[in-house]
């Protein structure tokens, strides 16, 4: 008894539309010799989409965008102060249930700003939340939270 395997070819049809309008397939850029633009050979180079970021806490406050350049994270922002008191931002992340501890990226005493960037390794199962806080050794007296792992849709 000889056991016999059958497998079935799946294709498919791609289009591409030209600046004027006209409708090329890929079986027609195949006999033409062009190979078609895949994900292998991008068409053109875009740059990263950012997304803005604010926290704040008593009279510190930190803005910035963040964007996902080459698998990281990247956090580029401003810490100010308008008060007297110390203040430092913090982030800390979670991969799948692993939560990771708070890490801190800038600190001030006084009024004034410092500009900070900051990376992390990302993959779609990573979150993080970034908080200012007061004082600039731990993370007991924070303002909320928000989310720097929240990507909007659209």
């Amino acid at each position: 008894m000889s056991l016999r395997i059958r497998t079935r070819a799946t294709t498919t049809t791609a289009a591409l539309t030209t600046a004027t309008g006209t409708v090329v397939t890929a079986a027609a850029l195949a006999l033409s010799g062009v190979a078609p633009a895949s994900a292998s050979t991008p068409a053109a180079t875009t740059a990263a989409a950012t997304v803005p970021w604010s926290a704040s806490h008593a009279t510190a406050s930190a803005a910035g965008d963040r964007w996902l350049a080459s698998g990281k994270l990247v956090l580029d922002g401003t810490l100010t102060n308008t008060g007297t008191g110390c203040y430092s931002v913090w982030t800390r992340f979670a991969h799948d249930f692993v939560v990771l501890p708070y890490t801190k990226h800038a600190e001030i005493c006084g009024a004034g700003s410092v500009d900070f960037t900051a990376t992390k390794s990302y993959t779609y199962t990573v979150t993080g939340t970034l908080r200012v806080c007061r004082g600039t050794t731990d993370t007991t007296d924070c303002g909320p939270g928000v989310s720097i792992t929240h990507w909007p849709i659209g």
